[in-house]
């Protein structure tokens, strides 16, 4: 395998590929990586010669700059540290022992279930009446057989001939409506887990560490670990202890010796192994959730990185990582089955031998044949019920990592809905409006509201990794309302940290960033984007009609603001000369859509939604220069009157009209003024106008 060339610490560089599929400016959803290994790497692997990738855990969060110095405004936690609980780290989970952390991650997910505790409970009850059922049935048909092999009169049977065949039906009932109330009451509950979990994710301002597939590991199978520590932990084993009981009980009206054993076997078999069970298989339970997460990561990387993959050489050493993470988690499972096959194994000779020393006990103590039968079948039922126990036990360790790391995303700071904006901001005069058309430059109809905001870089740096380069150093700008500033450079110089930054996605680590005054990251996580928004980096598009696309942008406009944004983003006679026009399905991620219609579509979204300062970031790009200049005009024409624009671009074509240009370059401002100026001026940008224009012009040809 080749070694790929060092990258530099720029996030709007392509850089080496890495598990995630995201980028460090937190929106790229390519297989890309700022270039500098965490602190939990070695090295950079998967650019060394024949070395094997060692990534960081896929729940590690790796800290992107100093922690704030105080929750911002709007954010709350979910659940604040008692004393003498130790401090949460970055992800939210506290350091507590293995065991206190597990039970602390059950407390916090079960809280949850509050509202559906007497549907779970119902479910319980259910589930004992099912269970009680089948040891009754038991009981009463070797009652009825042994009895019957004495021909007594008829009438003596039939009251358990009636019972064999009501206990036969309602076993099935129980079982049918515990079935039904247990998974109403949990799909309930992990629609309100999984909207928490996903809101949390969603509401994170630190995204650029985090790994896309294990999110959605998170949002999958780590929820689903909640659904099965209510029914296959808590229901099944509340059950099968209050039966153990009920049974002892029954054991007692007949022989209190044989009772005594029957507990005592209980007791093994419900309480002994399962505890034997959890320490053979927490260790390997406690990797399976980590290396799941950690799958998901490798099969976003092999798809959506493979180009990345290749073009650094790293392909095959990414396939050599996730497939050593797919033979150690096959082997974990094979041992956790090998460990489940013995475990069983010994409750069927718990079972066994229990049944003999109750049979063995009641003859001492003379009780009669028959139900000497009932015992020993009795027995052997109850056990069957009790070793239910073992399962719920070696389920509930497989869940645990599971758990925690749901636990920590609960118990993490998660936004207010409907918080009030901090003090002194129009924010809420901007959100208020969202729905209300205004005129517009152009007379387009897109507007949504005249309320601007004033926006100013304050000496802002950014950095990625302790030791490197800023990828912004010391950044000044200010955008008022209705100003438009473009942000030109090279590859690498910045840009897309610029808006990284403006949106709240990473948070400088000197400097600060605020709208009217008070810092970006006081605002509450969903209302921010109702004031500062537009087309991002790689803006997704679903699979779903061009309307429902466009509608994200704001979901109660009507045809004519559709056609207006379509019409500034240069797709609408595209849409009219469509069979099923708004309608037209465009595919999974725009895949029946060119690369440029794909853009349009996107820009036409972020214009309908005419945020008050409206973030551009490469808005033509795909288009042919022709269209790109057309489509930007076009675009800047539609924003709304005292609204702010923040173009970010390497094409400097169609920029003669904005307020001010800034050139970055290696983080820094290098150039700052109006089109004309520059271009007069001797420097970065004249040279980059003359080769595009010259380009253009077809004189010679610019590579990349």
């Amino acid at each position: 395998m080749t070694t790929g060339p060092t990258i530099p610490d720029r996030p709007d560089q392509a850089g080496r590929a890495v598990p995630g599929g995201v980028s460090a400016d937190g929106t790229t959803p390519a297989a890309r990586d700022p270039g500098t290994p965490t602190p939990a790497e070695a090295g950079p692997p998967e650019l060394a010669s024949g070395a094997v990738p060692t990534w960081p855990a896929p729940d590690e969060v790796v800290p992107t700059g100093p922690a704030p110095a105080d929750v911002p405004t709007g954010v709350v936690a979910a659940e604040a540290a008692p004393a003498g609980v130790p401090p949460a780290d970055a992800a939210g989970a506290r350091h507590l022992p293995a065991g206190a952390a597990g039970a602390r991650a059950e407390r916090t997910v079960l809280r949850l279930a509050r509202p559906y505790l007497g549907r779970l409970v119902g479910a319980g009850l259910l589930a004992a009446a099912t269970e009680f059922a089948g040891l009754a049935l038991m009981a009463t048909a070797t009652w009825l057989l042994m009895s019957a092999a004495g021909r007594p009169p008829l009438d003596r049977l039939t009251v358990a001939i009636v019972a064999v065949r009501a206990l036969a039906i309602s076993r099935g009932v129980f079982r049918y409506t515990e079935r039904l109330a247990g998974h109403d009451a949990v799909l309930r509950m992990i629609t309100d887990v999984r909207a928490r979990v996903f809101g949390t994710l969603a509401a994170r301002r630190d995204t650029a560490s985090q790994r896309s597939g294990d999110a959605l590991s998170r949002l999958v199978s780590d929820v689903e670990a909640v659904q099965d520590l209510l029914l296959r932990v808590l229901v099944p084993g509340a059950a099968a202890a209050l039966v153990s009981v009920l049974a002892v009980g029954g054991a007692a009206l007949i022989s209190l010796p044989a009772a005594g054993v029957l507990a005592a076997g209980l007791l093994v078999a419900g309480v002994a192994l399962p505890a034997l069970a959890t320490v053979l298989t927490r260790r390997a339970a406690d990797e399976v959730a980590p290396l799941r997460g950690a799958l998901a990561v490798d099969a976003v990387d092999l798809t959506h990185g493979a180009a990345d993959l290749a073009a650094f050489g790293a392909t095959d050493a990414a396939l050599t990582a996730a497939d050593r993470r797919a033979r150690r988690l096959a082997q974990l499972e094979r041992r956790l089955a090998a460990t489940g096959f013995a475990v069983d194994a010994t409750g069927v000779l718990v079972g066994g031998l229990t049944a003999a020393a109750v049979v063995f006990v009641a003859l001492r103590a003379g009780v009669g044949g028959v139900l000497v039968g009932v015992l020993a079948v009795g027995t052997l039922a109850a056990v069957e019920i009790a070793l239910a126990l073992v399962g719920a036990a070696r389920q509930r360790t497989q869940l645990r990592a599971g758990l925690d790391r749901v636990a920590a995303l609960l118990t993490g700071p998660v936004p207010v809905t409907g918080a009030a904006p901090p003090t002194g901001t129009g924010i809420g005069t901007a959100a208020s409006t969202a729905g209300t058309p205004v005129p517009t430059r152009a007379g387009t109809g897109t507007g949504a509201g005249a309320a601007g905001h004033d926006v100013r870089f304050d000496q802002v740096t950014v950095r990625y990794r302790a030791g490197m380069a800023p990828a912004l150093d010391r950044v000044t700008l200010h955008l008022p309302a209705g100003r438009r500033v473009a942000v030109v450079g090279p590859s690498g110089a910045g840009k897309s940290t610029v808006a990284a930054v403006l949106t709240g996605a990473i948070r400088p680590d000197a400097g600060r960033v605020t709208l009217d005054g008070v810092d970006v990251s006081a605002y509450p996580a969903e209302e921010l984007p109702r004031a500062i928004g537009g087309l991002l980096a790689e803006a997704y598009v679903f699979h779903a009609s061009v309307r429902e696309n466009l509608l994200l942008g704001r979901p109660r406009a009507d045809e004519a603001e559709l056609a207006a944004a379509t019409r500034a983003a240069g797709l609408l006679d595209w849409v009219r000369a469509q069979p099923a026009g708004w309608v037209t399905v465009v595919g999974e991620e725009g895949g029946q859509l060119s690369g440029g219609q794909r853009q349009r579509l996107a820009l036409a979204r972020a214009l309908l939604a005419a945020p008050a300062v409206l973030l551009l970031d490469e808005p033509t790009e795909g288009l042919d220069p022709a269209a790109a200049d057309a489509v930007l005009a076009s675009a800047l024409a539609a924003t709304p009157a005292g609204h702010s624009v923040l173009l970010i671009s390497h094409r400097l074509s169609g920029l003669a009209e904005l307020d001010e240009i800034v050139v970055l370059d290696a983080g820094r401002v290098v150039q700052r003024g109006r089109h004309a100026e520059l271009v007069a001026r001797p420097g970065w940008y004249r040279e980059q106008w003359l080769l595009q224009e010259a380009a253009e012009r077809g004189y010679l040809a610019l590579t990349p």
